[in-house]
C-alpha cells in the first residue's frame, strides 16, 4: 500500500497484552529477552511472559538506515505485509509512522539515528497499535511510503524522506486529515465533589514504557522502562498487603501513557497518593542515590531543572504535539486545594526520605522540586522517586538485585504507612 503525503487511516486488531519473551523466525524480542534476563536476575516483578492473544502482533524482525543531510532512506523488514499511516507535527518537526500492534525485534543500533533524523523512537502506543517517530534535524517530508515484496518471503516497509522547505512543511501538518494528538499540561482540572471512600488509594506509576524507553543502563543496557516496571509490580504488591490500603498501577504493562493521562488515571481511581518511579542517567559518572522530588514552578537546583526538562519530553518524543493552551481562570478554591497538596507532597517527601536516611544512599539533598508535569494533580499529594542513577555502574547493581529492590520498596511501604497514619490523625 503506498500512503500519500498527508493521508492517515486507523486500523483495529485483536488486544495485545503484555511484553513478549521470544518470537520465532530467527529474530527475538527484544522486550522479551530482557524481560527473561531480569527475570533470571532475580528481578521479581518483572513482566516475563505475554498473555495469550487472539492475532500475533506484526514482527518487524529487521531494519537499516542509510542517506545524509539531503535524503534518508528508513527501511523496516516484516514477517507479514504491515498496514500504516504517515503524519507530520511541528515544533519540533517530526514524521510519525503509526502501525498495528508491533514487535520490534531488532537490534536498536539497526535503527541508530542518522542523516536527516536527530533522533528515532518506536515501540507501543496502546491496545492493538504501534508508532515511529522520526524527528528531524531540519523541514522534511516523505518522498516516498510504501510497502514492497521482500525475495525470501515478508515485506519491508520503505520510507525516504528528503528535505523541504518551512513554509512546505508548515503546508503538510495543515493539509493533513489527521487529528493531532494533543496535550495540554496547562488545561485546568475540575475537582470532583463527593465524600471520598474510607480506602487509602496510592497510585504508583511506572515511569516511560511503550515508545518511550527512558534512559538505558550504561553496563546491562537495560532501559529504564523496563527498571521501573518490575519494581512497580513488587512496591504495589507490598503496599495491598498493608490493612485498609489499595494500591493500582497507571500502566501494567509495556504501554505508552502520556503525563496527562497518568495524572487522569489516578484521579480517575480517587488515589490518595501518586508515586511516580524513576531511574534517570547524568554524564557525571560518580553521582549516585536515590531522590525525591516535588512539584515546583521554581527548580530548587540546575539538576533538578534538567531532569523536569528530560522527563516533560516524554510526550514530544512519543510523537504528541504540546500546546500552551490559554491561561488557567484563576480560581481561589483551586488554588488554596493545591496549595494544601503541595503541603502534603512535601510531608510524603519528608517522610520517604527519612525513611530511607541511613538504609539505603542517597544523593546530596535528597529531596528537591522542579517542574514535574506528571505531578500537576491539584487534588493528589505526588513525589517522583529516582530510584537511583543507570549512569552509575554501582547504582545499576542495585537496582538490578533483587535484596536491594526489595528493601527499597519495604522501606518505601513504611513511609507510606507511617503518612497514612498521621493523615488520618490530622482529619485525613
Amino acid at each position: 500500500m503506498q500512503i500519500k503525503s498527508g493521508a492517515y487511516g486507523t486500523m483495529e486488531i485483536a488486544r495485545l497484552t503484555g511484553m513478549m519473551t521470544r518470537i520465532a523466525c530467527g529474530a527475538l524480542c527484544l522486550a522479551g529477552v530482557l524481560a527473561g534476563e531480569l527475570a533470571g536476575l532475580g528481578m521479581s516483578g518483572f513482566p516475563t511472559a505475554m498473555a495469550a492473544s487472539a492475532t500475533k502482533p506484526l514482527l518487524a524482525f529487521s531494519a537499516r538506515i542509510a542517506g545524509d543531510r539531503d535524503r534518508t532512506r528508513i527501511v523496516l523488514d516484516f514477517e507479514e505485509k504491515p498496514e500504516f499511516s504517515i503524519h507530520y507535527i511541528a515544533a519540533p518537526d517530526r514524521v510519525v509512522i503509526d502501525l498495528p500492534a508491533t514487535a520490534f525485534g531488532f537490534p536498536p543500533e539497526q535503527l541508530a539515528p542518522r542523516g536527516l533524523f536527530r533522533d528515532i523512537r518506536y515501540g507501543t502506543m496502546g491496545e492493538g497499535s504501534a508508532r515511529i517517530v522520526l524527528t528531524a534535524i531540519k523541514p522534511v517530508k516523505l518522498a516516498l511510503a510504501e510497502t514492497q515484496p521482500n525475495e525470501n518471503g515478508g515485506f519491508r516497509l520503505v520510507l525516504d524522506a528528503e528535505t523541504t522547505t518551512s513554509s512546505d512543511f508548515a503546508n503538510l501538518v495543515r493539509s493533513q486529515s489527521w487529528a493531532a494528538d494533543t496535550v495540554d499540561p496547562s488545561a485546568p482540572v475540575a475537582l470532583e465533589d463527593g465524600a471520598r471512600d474510607s480506602v487509602f488509594t496510592v497510585a504508583v506509576d511506572a515511569g516511560h514504557g511503550g515508545i518511550d524507553a527512558g534512559a538505558t543502563a550504561t553496563v546491562s543496557k537495560t532501559p529504564e522502562k523496563v527498571i521501573t516496571l518490575g519494581f512497580a509490580h513488587l512496591l504495589a504488591d507490598k503496599l495491598n498487603k498493608l490493612p485498609g490500603v489499595k494500591a493500582f498501577l497507571t500502566r501494567e504493562d509495556d504501554t505508552f501513557l502520556s503525563l496527562s493521562e497518568r495524572v487522569s488515571v489516578a484521579r480517575q481511581h480517587h488515589a490518595d497518593l501518586f508515586i511516580s518511579l524513576h531511574a534517570d542517567t547524568l554524564s557525571q559518572k560518580d553521582i549516585r542515590g536515590a531522590t525525591v522530588y516535588t512539584l515546583s514552578d521554581k527548580a530548587s537546583d540546575r539538576m533538578a531543572e534538567n531532569l523536569a526538562a528530560r522527563e516533560n519530553l516524554s510526550d514530544e518524543l512519543a510523537g504528541f504535539t504540546i500546546q500552551s493552551g490559554p491561561p488557567e481562570v484563576a480560581d481561589i478554591l483551586l488554588d488554596l486545594a493545591r496549595r494544601e497538596t503541595q503541603a502534603f507532597s512535601i510531608a510524603l517527601a519528608d517522610t520517604v526520605v527519612k525513611s530511607f536516611d541511613g538504609q539505603v544512599g542517597l544523593i546530596n539533598n535528597p529531596h528537591r522540586q522542579a517542574g514535574f508535569q506528571v505531578l500537576r494533580a491539584p487534588d493528589i499529594p505526588s513525589v517522583l522517586l529516582e530510584l537511583g542513577f543507570l549512569s552509575n555502574p554501582e547504582d545499576e547493581k542495585l537496582l538490578l538485585d533483587e535484596t536491594w529492590r526489595n528493601r527499597i520498596a519495604d522501606l518505601l511501604t513504611s513511609a507510606v504507612d507511617r503518612y497514612r497514619a498521621r493523615s488520618l490523625a490530622n482529619g485525613g
